[in-house]
């Protein structure tokens, strides 16, 4: 589609990433192709026939999964999102801050700079940390999640956060919705309809999706799910570059006790109990990750019964003519009325806050796709002896440079990345060879692709193992993944890891899944590596029959 520069912004906001929808220029946030946008700003609605309109970068990750690049410089996420928290408080109260935590980029990068965002003049009434996509991570032992959570509250306790306590942190997975029902639970209980919500955190967080979800629970007024569109989801980074919001439903005392009814009637279900379709739908998420729950609504908008047009004229016509459809009629957009705004809370999903230093900012958006988990993660353990050199495709090397016995190196990244093994004295050949190509995947495109891509940088790490059952630190190689170290009581080693130039390398102590070395299967023979094991899922908020 084509620019037109001489027709005026909009005024209306593009409802999968909250830009103002233009046609002015295309690589500008909000961009219409010109005819388009006419076709819906000259009807008879004028400028608000745009209002169910996507911009054509939404429409392009939503049915192709193609992420067009916009000039769009990374502060001016921070300045949107800054701007919101230093607004005046509605109700005569701040905002709770919702700030969704990716498990897997542990130790947040962003979090410590969430007290720099917001004004001093304007104090958050709390802040409740969501770590999210836990379903993604396989349980290493009993009682993993609690660990977990300790973990998540040690970052928030680091991070050294001024002007907004820290109400509470929730596991959950925005994804399959585990622990999506006890966090709106949470959310209604303590902060009631006290004031707004913004969903805060990094780049591909899960922050859109946790909107998307919320949206279709018990947290937003029952009309909400007919009137807002749900935000554009995508792997690529900072698809989000405006506010888009929902209106919190009010939960009284009636509406909470008629939730916990239907909460407590669907804990009495067992697998065998749902239908063929909450099945099928229950194991595909299953196939997703590792904890599934499910979302319901206890409060919804009652259908009126679908009235059907019967035109006698179009089942008669002469044996000349061909039938004709007759002129679909436009439905008309559903409104809140203002009685339902006037006074409402809202939740607010924010842009993300693009992470300095990350590896993702160096890959195209192919290969964000192979390095951003989106299943479970099932791990891939090797025993490697000293003078050997484990790869992450091309973005992670480590070399096991000394120690007296063979040491356990777990990865945990995407399933779709390649791990090659090889000895210390063939790993230079092998990258210069095979980097850009096939056997080691990503980044892809060749030579050429290489030439444009920072070279690898190294970092000694020395580290002294605590036994064979218990992983001593995480090596996380940026936002590639990371892998956990074991090693024998006492015994030291020295590694040198590798990351492109320009992104963060860091030793993660203690790590975040100590005992992944022992979900493995046998060895493999005349191999380093084990066969892999992935755990049982596991389902929330069914009743188990004891079967597996």
């Amino acid at each position: 589609g084509q620019p037109d520069p001489s027709v005026p912004p909009s005024g209306v906001s593009c409802s999968g990433c909250g830009a103002e929808l233009q046609c002015r220029d295309g690589t500008a946030p909000g961009f219409v192709p010109a005819e388009k946008y006419r076709s819906l700003s000259e009807g008879p609605d004028g400028a608000a026939g745009l209002r169910d309109a996507v911009c054509q970068r939404c429409w392009m990750l939503a049915h192709h999964g193609r992420a067009l690049r916009l000039q769009l410089p990374p502060e001016q996420h921070r300045l949107v999102l800054s701007a919101a928290l230093r607004s005046p408080p509605r109700h005569g109260r701040g905002p709770l801050l919702l700030y969704v935590l990716d498990l897997l980029e542990l130790p947040d990068p962003v979090l410590p700079q969430l007290s720099g965002l917001m004004g001093p003049d304007v104090p958050a009434a709390g802040l409740l940390v969501v770590g999210n996509k836990v379903d993604l991570l396989p349980g290493d032992s009993p009682g993993y999640l609690g660990r977990l959570r300790q973990r998540v509250a040690a970052a928030c306790a680091q991070a050294g956060l001024r002007g907004a306590p820290l109400v509470d942190v929730r596991l959950v997975s925005a994804k399959t919705g585990f622990g999506l029902e006890g966090l709106v639970s949470r959310l209604q209980r303590s902060w009631k309809c006290a004031g707004d919500v913004y969903l805060l955190g990094a780049t591909n967080s899960g922050k859109s999706t946790l909107f998307n979800t919320l949206l279709r629970s018990d947290y937003c007024k029952s009309r909400a799910p007919d009137i807002v569109n749900r935000a554009t989801v995508s792997s690529w980074p900072g698809t989000t570059l405006n506010l888009l919001k929902f209106p919190i439903i009010n939960p009284t005392c009636d509406r909470i006790f008629r939730r916990q009814e239907r909460l407590n009637q669907e804990a009495t279900k067992t697998e065998d109990q749902l239908s063929s379709e909450e099945k099928k739908y229950l194991n595909h998420l299953k196939k997703e990750g590792y904890l599934v729950g499910e979302v319901g609504r206890t409060f919804q908008q009652q259908k009126s019964s679908t009235v059907i047009d019967f035109d006698p004229d179009m089942l008669s016509y002469s044996i000349d003519e061909d039938p004709t459809d007759s002129p679909k009629k436009t439905k008309k957009r559903e409104e809140f009325t203002y009685n339902e705004v006037k006074d409402a809370r809202w939740c607010f999903d924010t842009p993300g806050i693009v992470k300095d230093n990350c590896v993702l900012n160096l890959l195209t958006e192919k290969e964000v796709k192979l390095v951003l988990p989106t299943c479970a993660i099932v791990p891939r353990t090797f025993i490697l002896k000293p003078g050997t050199v484990l790869f992450l495709a091309a973005l992670g090397r480590i070399d096991y440079l000394q120690g007296e016995k063979s040491a356990w190196f777990s990865v945990v990244a995407s399933n779709l990345l390649p791990v090659h093994i090889t000895t210390l004295s063939n790993a230079d050949a092998i990258y210069e060879k095979h980097a850009g190509h096939e056997l080691l995947k990503v980044p892809m495109g060749g030579e050429e692709r290489m030439k444009e891509f920072p070279p690898l940088v190294p970092q000694d790490i020395t580290l002294k193992g605590i036994g064979t059952a218990e992983a001593v630190a995480d090596i996380k190689l940026s936002s590639a993944g990371w892998v956990a170290v074991t090693a024998h009581a006492e015994e030291e080693l020295l590694l040198r890891a590798y990351t492109p130039k320009g992104t963060a390398l860091v030793v993660r102590e203690p790590p975040l899944l100590p005992y992944i070395s022992s979900i493995r299967g046998a060895r493999i023979a005349g191999s380093a590596a084990y066969r892999t094991k992935k755990p049982p899922s596991l389902v929330e908020n069914l009743k188990t029959t004891g079967k597996r």
